[in-house]
């Protein structure tokens, strides 16, 4: 990235932080989302007012689909979806005020979280809030271990080194270093979660179906293409990672 990208990046950024919503702990509070015996979606009522904030947990499984709409008196109530271990980094950031609508890369409870933006919440302002969440689909089971064995101790079946251009070096200059990739098999056809951690706070994850990565918990777009025995996914063109068939496969 030249001297220009850096600056415009960092331009963005300070965007972003100042209409960002900001939390201290004990102004966030935690709901879990309860579906009804055999129902896919539950409708939530909640009101927000100055810095408070709601996260609510909702259980999904890899392949699953989510759905997530907001209806507020308040137009600068919005919501954020963040993936499994996440504090902050949303894989959908709603200020916007649109609908989220995509497939879960992984196993575990997303966090959904409703906030007023900084301007709103600065001036004390309230909103009153209705949620929609549905859940569809059938999870993609990961490999039992009696039939494709795990790395002891954790949910992986295997692990590689992988050439990347990680999302934290999104503001750094970037060059093409080495991660640590996992990946959880969820079948023998080239499905299965390959996981690339960066950071305390982040890890990439991409979801494959019958060898093609069809979502990830990035907010950007997914794009692939195909070089030899790799699988190259990129994310607002830096962000990068070259995945090997064997790890995806096995064998």
């Amino acid at each position: 990235m030249n001297r220009i990208g850096l600056v415009s990046a960092a331009i963005f950024m300070l965007l972003f932080i100042s209409s960002s919503p900001v939390f201290a702990e004990d102004e966030i509070r935690i709901e879990r989302v309860q579906f009804a015996k055999g129902a896919t979606s539950a409708v939530i009522k909640g009101r927000l007012k100055g810095y408070s904030g709601v996260d609510y947990l909702v259980r999904g499984g890899a392949g699953q689909t989510i759905t997530v709409s907001l209806k507020r008196s308040n137009l600068l109530n919005y919501f954020n979806v963040l993936p499994p271990g996440s504090k902050d980094v949303a894989m959908y950031a709603g200020q916007t005020g649109e609908d989220f609508k995509g497939v879960l890369p992984t196993d575990g409870d997303y966090t959904i979280r409703v906030y007023l933006m900084r301007a709103a919440a600065r001036r004390n302002e309230s909103s009153d809030y209705t949620l929609t969440v549905n859940v569809t689909g059938k999870a993609l089971a990961p490999v039992p271990a009696s039939k494709d064995a795990v790395i002891p101790g954790t949910p992986f079946h295997a692990s590689a080194k992988i050439t990347c251009v990680p999302y934290i070096e999104l503001f750094r200059e970037k060059k093409p270093q080495e991660c640590d990739a996992f990946v959880i098999r969820r079948g023998f056809d080239g499905t299965a979660t390959v996981e690339i951690p960066q950071a305390d706070y982040l890890t990439r994850r991409i979801l494959f179906v019958k060898g093609k990565p069809v979502a990830a918990d990035s907010p950007y777009p997914l794009i692939y293409s195909r070089k030899d025995d790799l699988t190259i996914v990129t994310f607002d063109t830096d962000e990068r990672y070259e995945i090997p068939d064997a790890l995806v496969f096995g064998g």
